[in-house]
């Protein structure tokens, strides 16, 4: 099949370091763009504006707009500006990960997902990769210590000897993203806990919403700032709720899960909406938004595979066996003809081995 046109809908795995490396070669060898690699030491103004950066090898490095890009430090939008972090944790509990990363033979099976585990104080991740396996725990703090936290990641890694990189974050974000002269994107803008990998689409819909709309003056700028704030507050806003959405159902009865299931650590928008669902399915009136990063399937995926679902689905459930055999007829017919992810990586990398890779050949 042609790249980017698969028998079925389907993501990609990619190695974040090699991409940023492949972003950078092609702005500067095709599309002209200046790479300063240095450390910036200082931020100048000129009155309520960045005029510069100051950098420990190059100097000044003036701008018109500067994109933060610094990541939790926010060294313009946080340090320089001011602007408030808005902490989430009263809503998500999850604030630390245990990750490692675990070698499998050359001819072992490759997950087509990620794979989540529910734990007694939060989850863990499986991602199959042709050469490792990533896994990690994701817990909260509050409810479980460290140690106990990679008892319970060796106990799924079936007694296995590891020694996990321990990672801490906050789930929160900006009050305000774009402040005068500075866009923050990417994790100087917030970031979220992981279940839902929501960091690189909030980047593209940044960047895609800076390019479409990119101010042509300063005088326009703050329309668009302002502009650009409600839009990505609301993304945010729907995000949370939708990770929030995955607690909430669960019955399991450790402390962790009830203090989830807790009226007051529930949005309001959250509570009105389950409400509503009892009833009703997740439409688009309930998320009308041209781009919404999550739409009303996402919703239903989650509400139903968690057997949330309205008094009205009994009766439904009677029209449905027919587009369900369909559906199951059909992935039947898939998984027999499909190669397996292994034996489609392993062609890959044997056809750019031999400089016969189509993917290598478009990207050129």
């Amino acid at each position: 099949m042609p790249d980017y046109g698969g028998a079925l809908n389907y993501a990609y795995h990619l190695d974040a370091g090699k991409l940023a490396s492949m972003l950078a070669r092609h702005g500067v060898e095709r599309l002209g763009v200046r790479h300063v690699r240095d450390t910036v030491t200082s931020v100048e103004m000129d009155g309520d504006d960045i005029a510069a950066v100051r950098t420990r090898e190059h100097g000044a490095i003036a701008g018109d707009l500067f994109l933060d890009c610094t990541g939790h430090a926010a060294l313009l939008i946080g340090e320089r500006y001011g602007v408030p972090f808005l902490d989430r944790s009263d809503i998500l509990f999850n604030d630390r990960a245990l990750a490692v990363q675990l070698p499998v033979a050359p001819d072992s099976p490759i997950a087509s997902q990620t794979n989540a585990t529910a734990h007694a104080a939060g989850w863990i991740w499986d991602i199959g990769l042709p050469g490792r396996r990533g896994v990690g725990c994701v817990y909260s703090s509050a409810h479980i210590s460290d140690d106990a936290a990679e008892a319970q990641l060796r106990a799924y890694l079936g007694g296995a000897d590891i020694s996990p990189r321990k990672l801490s974050f906050r789930s929160g974000h900006r009050e305000r993203f774009w402040q005068r002269n500075c866009l923050a994107v990417g994790l100087s803008a917030g970031f979220l806990e992981p279940l839902e990998a929501s960091a690189i689409v909030l980047i593209e819909l940044s960047v895609e919403a800076l390019l479409e709309n990119f101010p042509a003056t300063r005088a326009s700028m703050d329309a668009h700032a302002g502009r650009f704030n409600a839009l990505f507050r609301y993304r945010w806003d729907r995000i949370v709720e939708f990770l929030k959405l995955h607690y909430v159902l669960s019955e399991r009865e450790e402390p962790y899960w009830r203090a989830h299931r807790d009226p007051a650590s529930i949005p309001g928008r959250l509570t009105e909406l389950l409400e509503i669902w009892r009833h009703q399915p997740p439409s688009r009136w309930d998320f009308p938004m041209v781009d919404e990063i999550f739409p009303a399937a996402s919703y239903q995926y989650v509400l139903y595979g968690m057997a949330f679902a309205p008094p009205e689905a009994g009766a439904l459930r009677g029209e449905a066996p027919l587009p369900l055999g369909q559906v199951e007829q059909r992935a039947r017919a898939l998984a027999s003809s499909l190669p397996t992810n292994r034996a489609y990586l392993d062609a890959l990398m044997a056809a750019t081995a031999a400089g016969s890779n189509p993917a290598k050949e478009s990207l050129s």
